[in-house]
């Protein structure tokens, strides 16, 4: 077969690399002005904190240096605690909020009682805050003296945040199945498939994906909620900065605590930013 000649190479037009020229120049501009404004925000921002009548007792208080270090080994140690929580209770709520999603989207006459059940602990849950959950787990299961309840403050502590968080996680995954459209269910059972199966293997990997997003930051919440853990004893890091408040009088430790929650939780809000970016880029927006 002989060569074919090769066709001319695509080159840009003056107007297209005019229009190139003048994007980069207006996303300069913009970078620009956007630091210098936030420079500036922030250099009146200190000039006025400083300057405030109160700041040297507040600097004493909250920004010591050596109670900082001082407090820093303790509350790093409970903060290995409160990861410990989370990893424990994250899995525990995603497979509690599956089976609830399920069990709201089963549209069966005869599982009617297991729906209103579901709708009824979705509605209870997302009603009472996660601090009175937690208080009524950790102190309500112990007082009743049953045979094989935990009382470990710990496994009470993570119960109630997975009874917490499974009602909200439900919800998401609830809207991600019914955001498919019904022809793919339709697709589904045309081939034989169950209505179990098709929302098994048709509806919940599509679900999945469109809910990573939205389970992400409801992690985030979750990762900084393990600390009202510390209301029912346990060691962890805001309990060790409240200790250390108690034995010193300097509130320091709590800004120690309020630093490792932020870098554990930033990275995982930047994370679900990108994968929800990636999702609209998918669909077009």
């Amino acid at each position: 077969m002989s060569d074919m000649p090769a066709g001319p190479a695509w080159v840009k037009s003056d107007r297209q690399r005019e229009r190139e020229r003048v994007r980069r120049s207006r996303a300069r501009r913009s970078a620009s002005i956007a630091t210098a404004s936030t420079f500036v925000f922030a250099v009146l921002l200190v000039v006025v904190v400083t300057n405030a009548p109160g700041w040297p007792r507040v600097r004493e208080a909250f920004l010591s240096g050596e109670a900082f270090a001082d407090a820093l080994p303790a509350v790093a140690s409970g903060f290995l605690l409160n990861i410990k929580i989370f990893l424990i209770a994250e899995p525990c709520i995603l497979v509690v909020g599956l089976l609830v999603a399920f069990a709201r989207s089963v549209k069966t006459p005869a599982f009617f009682p297991i729906r209103a059940l579901a709708t009824l602990y979705t509605d209870v849950f997302r009603g009472v805050p996660t601090l009175l959950v937690i208080f009524l787990i950790g102190f309500g299961l112990p007082a009743l003296n049953l045979q094989g309840v935990p009382t470990d403050l710990v496994t009470l502590g993570i119960i109630a945040l997975t009874l917490s968080y499974g009602a909200y996680v439900a919800e998401v995954f609830r809207s991600g199945i019914d955001s498919i459209h019904p022809s793919q269910v339709a697709a589904g059972r045309s081939l034989g498939l169950s209505h179990a199966k098709t929302l098994r293997h048709v509806v919940l990997p599509q679900a999945t994906r469109r809910v990573v997003p939205p389970l992400l930051n409801d992690f985030v919440s979750l990762q900084k909620d393990t600390a009202l853990v510390a209301t029912l004893g346990p060691l962890e890091a805001l309990r060790q900065a409240q200790i250390y408040t108690m034995e010193t009088f300097n509130y320091t430790s709590y800004l120690a605590a309020a630093l490792l929650f932020i870098l554990l939780t930033i990275p995982m809000a930047r994370l679900t930013d990108h994968l929800a970016e990636r999702t609209r880029r998918r669909r077009g927006a």
